[in-house]
């Protein structure tokens, strides 16, 4: 098997305001809204380090500043969690992030859009091929979709998205590819309307991309909605090198909606041994 650049970054954008949550996230990121106990970018980055990341880049805005301190280390508490001894609990505060594995911050200064997001952490990825995280999907799996993609690409050294088939009612929300009989694209639209989307396969916010993209972006115009898409670029980096659409196995969870938000913690509730039988006489009692 050949071998190729190995697959070390991750990039979370994560500068969004969260507008569908206000009040919550008037205040809070809404990548730090618990799903039970543990907040969106906290799932986001164990994917990315159960996919072989070591380096976690968070592309952040103005009040982003609790992100880097859920990653922080906080001896205040930690002490207090030793003194009274609860070690299982000082265990998981602790452990958030492994040894080896470093956090690096970058502001995205003007809400540009998601490529605009990602050509911010060029400085930080170098010329390596890279994850993009999008912490808003969240997918339950076997497997991290992550690393999925990564074997996938382990296999073909060339650019991967993680692709859903989605009624094609709700392609206009969606970047959608058409792909061949092997799944490598030969072109990708931005939200287009239903009658004229290429296909009903969405992409859903997991990308490994070569670090080729990143001249791309430089030069892509903003597109829809004014800013500079990611789509752009991927359907310019796909006329000069293989990118592939990935179909993961896993549940996604649209923690961008209201309603996806809660058939998360609804589901994943369902798997707490704790919770479990509580809370299906509850939700039994009112359905």
């Amino acid at each position: 098997m050949a071998k190729f650049k190995p697959v070390r970054t991750a990039v979370f954008p994560v500068a969004g305001r969260g507008t569908r949550f206000l009040p919550a996230t008037k205040a809070m990121p809404k990548e730090m809204l618990p799903i039970v106990d543990k907040p969106l970018i906290q799932y986001a980055v164990e994917e990315a380090i159960a996919a072989g990341a070591t380096r976690l880049v968070f592309v952040t805005g103005s009040t982003k500043r609790s992100i880097e301190d859920h990653f922080d280390r906080d001896p205040d508490l930690e002490r207090a969690l030793e003194t009274t001894g609860k070690q299982e609990l000082l265990g998981l505060v602790k452990d958030i992030l492994p040894s080896g594995v470093s956090c690096v911050y970058i502001r995205q200064g003007e809400p540009l859009g998601l490529g605009h997001a990602v050509l911010c952490a060029r400085p930080a990825v170098g010329d390596e091929p890279f994850f993009v995280h999008l912490p808003d999907d969240l997918i339950r799996a076997p497997a991290g979709c992550l690393s999925q993609m990564r074997a996938h690409y382990d296999q073909h050294g060339a650019s991967v998205l993680a692709v859903e088939d989605v009624p094609r009612e709700k392609t206009s929300s969606y970047g959608i590819v058409d792909a061949d009989a092997s799944d490598r694209l030969r072109g990708m639209v931005e939200k287009p309307v239903p009658e004229k989307a290429p296909s009903t396969l969405a992409v859903v916010g997991r990308y490994l991309l070569t670090p080729a993209v990143f001249d791309l972006l430089e030069r892509t115009g903003r597109g829809a909605g004014g800013e500079i898409q990611l789509t752009d670029g991927i359907a310019a980096l796909l006329r000069n090198e293989p990118v592939y659409a990935f179909r993961f196995q896993g549940r996604r969870y649209d923690c961008g909606s209201k309603l996806g938000y809660i058939e998360a913690i609804v589901d994943y509730a369902m798997e707490d041994r704790a919770l479990r039988d509580s809370l299906r006489a509850h939700l039994a009692a009112h359905c």
